[in-house]
C-alpha cells in the first residue's frame, strides 16, 4: 500500500523514533492486513494479541503476507506476564470492588490485557475497534490509562483529508468531538476544541484555526443553542488560548472565503478554519461520515485526545487503509 499525503508525512516521522502498538483484534482480516503493512514498512512495532496458530491460519486464507520476524505475538490466555497484569488491574479497581479472581479472568481479555500492557509500559500504545464497540475499547482505557493530568473531558476527533487542498491547510482538517461525548456541555465544548487544537498542531505542525459550527452564523438565528457557542466563545477568549477560534459559523461560512466575506467579514478564522467543532456527537458522526462517503475524504478515527497514553478507537466500517493510519497517529501521540 502506496502512503500518500498526511499520512505519508506522519509516517515518515514516527520511523525515525518506533513505537510498540498493540493490536488486539487479530480476528479480523482487516487489522492483520495493516499490521503486515506497518511491520513490513517498518513504520511501527507491532503486537498482536492472540494465538498464533490462529493468526496464521487466518493469514494463510486471506493471502496476508505477514513478516512473522518483524512482529511479536502475545497470547493473553497463556502469556507468564498474565498474572502482573491482573495484579495491576486488582490494584487499580479494588476500591470499586473489583475481586483478584475477577481480575484475573477480565486481564485475559485480549483489549483488557493490550490496555494493561500500556500501562505497565511494555507498549506505547492501542488500536481497536474494527469488531469492537466504542465502548469496549474504550472503556478499559478509562479505566486503567485515565486521563492525563490537567483533562477534565478525554474526547475524540477525525483527522480528515480532502483532495481540495483550498479547505482547511492543504486540504487536512480535524472534526470533533465525533466519536465520544453525546451532548457536550459548554465546559466540555471548551475543552473539545482546546484539546483539538492541540492535535492539529501536534499532528500536522500547521497553526490551529478553529470554527465552533452550528446551523447560524454570526447571529443569523438566535435561540439557546446559538447562546451556548456565544458563551463557549466568550469561554475560550477568557483562557487566551494560543490559537484562532471563532463563531458560530455555518460549514460553508467557516470553510469557504467568498462565504465568510459575507456572513463573517473580518473574522480571522471564517473561511480558513482547519479545525471544526460541532455541536454535539450526532452533527459531527453525520458530518464526517458525509464528507467521507460523499466527499471521498480520508477519516482517520475516532481518535481519542486526553488520556495519559494512546488508546484508539476504530469505526467498525474502517478499511485497511484507515487502521493503517490510525496506527501512524497512535505513534504520533506517544509523548
Amino acid at each position: 500500500m502506496e502512503l500518500n499525503g498526511i499520512v505519508a508525512k506522519m509516517a515518515e516521522k514516527v520511523k525515525q523514533n518506533k513505537r510498540k502498538i498493540v493490536l488486539p483484534e487479530t480476528e479480523d482480516k482487516r487489522v492483520l492486513k495493516a499490521a503486515a503493512i506497518v511491520a513490513t514498512e517498518d513504520i511501527a512495532d507491532i503486537v498482536l494479541i492472540g494465538n498464533k496458530e490462529d493468526i496464521s491460519n487466518v493469514c494463510n486464507a486471506e493471502g496476508i503476507d505477514m513478516p512473522y520476524d518483524k512482529i511479536e505475538i502475545i497470547d493473553s490466555v497463556t502469556d507468564p506476564k498474565k498474572g502482573d497484569y491482573a495484579n495491576l488491574l486488582y490494584e487499580l479497581r479494588k476500591h470499586k470492588g473489583m475481586t483478584i479472581e475477577e481480575a484475573q479472568k477480565i486481564a485475559q481479555d485480549k483489549v483488557y490485557f493490550g490496555t494493561l500492557m500500556i500501562k505497565a509500559g511494555d507498549a506505547d500504545g492501542l488500536v481497536s475497534g474494527a469488531i469492537h464497540s466504542t465502548a469496549n475499547t474504550l472503556r478499559p482505557a478509562l479505566q486503567i490509562i485515565k486521563a492525563a493530568e490537567g483533562v477534565k473531558n478525554v474526547s475524540s476527533f477525525f483527522l480528515m483529508e480532502t483532495h481540495k487542498k483550498e479547505l482547511g491547510e492543504d486540504g487536512v482538517l480535524i472534526f470533533s468531538d465525533c466519536g465520544l461525548i453525546e451532548f457536550p456541555t459548554k465546559e466540555q465544548l471548551v475543552d473539545i476544541a482546546i484539546e483539538s487544537a492541540e492535535s492539529y498542531k501536534m499532528l500536522t505542525g500547521y497553526e490551529p484555526k478553529v470554527a465552533l459550527l452550528s446551523y447560524s452564523t454570526k447571529g443569523s438565528a438566535k435561540n439557546e443553542a446559538i447562546d451556548k457557542l456565544n458563551d463557549v466563545l466568550a469561554m475560550l477568549k477568557e483562557k487566551n488560548v494560543d490559537f484562532e477560534v471563532d463563531g458560530e459559523f455555518q460549514l460553508d461560512a467557516a470553510l469557504i472565503p467568498e462565504v465568510a466575506k459575507l456572513k463573517a467579514p473580518g473574522s480571522k478564522v471564517a473561511g480558513n478554519a482547519n479545525v471544526l467543532i460541532f455541536p454535539n456527537l450526532e452533527a459531527g458522526n453525520i458530518g464526517y461520515k458525509m464528507a467521507q462517503r460523499f466527499g471521498d475524504c480520508l477519516a482517520i478515527g475516532p481518535v481519542t485526545q486526553g488520556l495519559q497514553k494512546p488508546v484508539n478507537d476504530l469505526s467498525r466500517g474502517s478499511l485497511v487503509e484507515d487502521i493503517v493510519g490510525t496506527i501512524i497517529v497512535t505513534c504520533m501521540q506517544v509523548k
